[in-house]
């Protein structure tokens, strides 16, 4: 069997190490389109950013392990078409065969191009080569258009590079959508008291030269901007070759499409999740744990991907780790257990009776207890209620 993987990220990284680690030994190759070997992108907006990690410290193999794993990489290489009829990957005018093929194309920032019409530089951030360039400008007056995971860790990098920090966002709180307005207002307050200039309900009406107006009237005169407004699942290569895709490459359980022989898997996949139902998840975790699932299904295996999503984040002094799902249908109630003053806080988010997902803020020793209870239905939800009763521990379970 020859397998290809297109991507140059964690899932395909991972995608391959545990084709080879299951005992696979025919052909596999890795066509990514950046110069890069495949990537870890949390550094890209933490440590790489702060000076805190070195470049070569986010890759997730050496070259040499490729060579030893008789991998061949195909770096700096686009995918011009996809043949499926044929079972052929187009690069140009060469043509790569598959007997099975995994798409791990990530996603792409959303784009803003008012943002362009002045002169002020616009940056973006998901490459490696963004954040290295991004590194350089830090010192200045940033602006920040989205007050997402990603614009929130760009504006702690900033002002601990000692430069000027704004940042627009349309909602009321940062990461409302997330958090909920229990919890956002955190974030606001964290990031003011750090001296970032954060101005909600309010979005950039338009960029004159090197002014930018914004809609509550301000404005300002940023050297720099950043658009942190989301991404988009990369996609376009499935849709192209007639793959179903609806934000995202639609794909079942085991993360296979509709074509017996081609599968998804990372930012990419809208996966048919047995629990949440359909999502798709842009995190680091889930890129590393679906990259390995994704093997076992090319190989054969039929378990389903039935991971609870988990992100982190660090910003100044404050680390965090979210686990589980809330989605449309909403909560019934949100437990926090903890002081919000000093943010260290434990919280649950509860629906019918279920912890549909739960986050701490600088609560290490409650990571293992939001794996316990995220996605089940506790006895007593009293319990988790009432701070005086511990929160499950492994070794009791």
């Amino acid at each position: 069997m020859n397998i290809v993987v297109i991507g140059g990220g964690l899932a395909a990284a991972n995608a391959v190490a545990e084709l080879r680690d299951r005992g696979y030994t025919g052909d596999l190759a890795l066509v990514g389109a950046e110069p890069h070997l495949p990537y870890e992108r949390p550094p890209l907006s933490k440590g790489l950013l702060l000076g805190s990690d070195e470049p070569d410290s986010v890759f997730v193999h050496d070259r040499a392990w490729y060579d030893e794993h008789q991998v061949s990489l195909r770096l700096g290489t686009r995918v011009t078409g996809l043949d499926r009829d044929r079972q052929r990957v187009q690069l140009g005018s060469e043509e790569l065969p598959y007997d099975r093929l995994i798409l791990a194309t990530g996603s792409t920032p959303r784009r803003l191009p008012a943002l362009e019409a002045g002169s002020v530089p616009v940056r973006y951030l998901r490459t490696l080569d963004d954040s290295l360039a991004l590194k350089k400008e830090l010192a200045g007056h940033v602006l920040l258009v989205g007050a997402g995971w990603i614009g929130l860790e760009i504006a702690a990098a900033v002002r601990q590079a000692g430069g000027e920090v704004t940042i627009a966002e349309t909602a009321a709180w940062p990461l409302l959508g997330v958090l909920g307005p229990e919890l956002a207002p955190l974030f606001a307050d964290l990031h003011r008291s750090h001296g970032v200039d954060l101005r909600l309900s309010t979005s950039v009406e338009r960029v004159e030269g090197a002014e930018v107006l914004l809609s509550d009237g301000t404005r300002v005169r940023p050297d720099l901007i950043v658009a942190g407004i989301g991404a988009v699942p990369d996609d376009g290569l499935a849709t192209n070759s007639g793959l179903a895709t609806d934000n995202g490459i639609l794909v079942d359980a085991r993360l296979a499409s509709a074509d017996p022989a081609v599968f998804a898997a990372g930012d990419v996949a809208n996966h048919d999740h047995p629990s949440l139902g359909r999502i798709r998840v842009e995190h680091w975790d889930n890129a590393i744990e679906q990259g390995k699932h994704v093997a076992g299904s090319v190989l054969g295996d039929t378990a389903p991907y039935t991971r609870q999503p988990y992100f982190f984040s660090d910003q100044y002094d404050l680390g965090m780790e979210y686990l589980g799902h809330v989605g449309r249908d909403g909560y019934d109630e949100l437990i926090v257990r903890g002081d919000r003053a000093s943010l260290t806080l434990v919280a649950l988010w509860v629906r019918a009776g279920t912890v549909i997902a739960g986050l701490h803020l600088n609560d290490w020793d409650a990571a293992d207890s939001l794996r316990l209870l995220v996605g089940t239905t506790p006895e007593n939800l009293d319990a988790l209620r009432d701070e005086s009763v511990p929160l499950p521990r492994p070794e009791e379970s």
